[in-house]
């Protein structure tokens, strides 16, 4: 199988670093390319990347709760730019309080995204869905 690309980053203001790194870690030692944009990374740099680079899937995180705003419209300009067939995925603290991550999950897949993990998913769990989704 040819190495599938993966554009990471942590969306809007949010400076959570630890996670990111940790991530970008271990879906490279999964053996994906990954194109780490760091933190406080807007919609446009991760569509910019992912044209770039020919990726295969954006993987987003956020901890600071605001992922829903920061995520909304995502799917969107990725089709706009013609990566109808990228695959989205979201994880971490991705609204503020407590909230029924069913919920959560329910309103991110309604705004395109493929895959939403909630805090404290292990990367295992989410590099065998990027290897059985792509």
């Amino acid at each position: 199988m040819a190495q599938k690309t993966i554009v990471l980053g942590v969306i809007g203001a949010d400076v959570h670093a630890v996670g990111n790194k940790i991530l970008a870690y271990a879906f490279t030692e999964a053996g994906f390319n990954v194109v780490n944009l760091g933190v406080m990374v807007s919609q446009k740099d991760f569509v910019e990347a992912a044209i770039e680079s020919n990726a295969d899937a954006i993987t987003v995180s956020s901890l600071y709760g605001h992922g829903e705003i920061d995520c909304r419209g995502l799917r969107e300009k990725c089709d706009e730019a013609g990566l109808k067939n990228i695959k989205l995925y979201a994880g971490g603290n991705l609204v503020v309080g407590k909230a029924d991550f069913s919920e959560v999950e329910k309103v991110f897949k309604n705004m395109g995204f493929d895959r939403v993990y909630p805090p404290g998913t292990t990367p295992e769990q989410t590099i065998a869905d990027l290897k059985a989704d792509l």
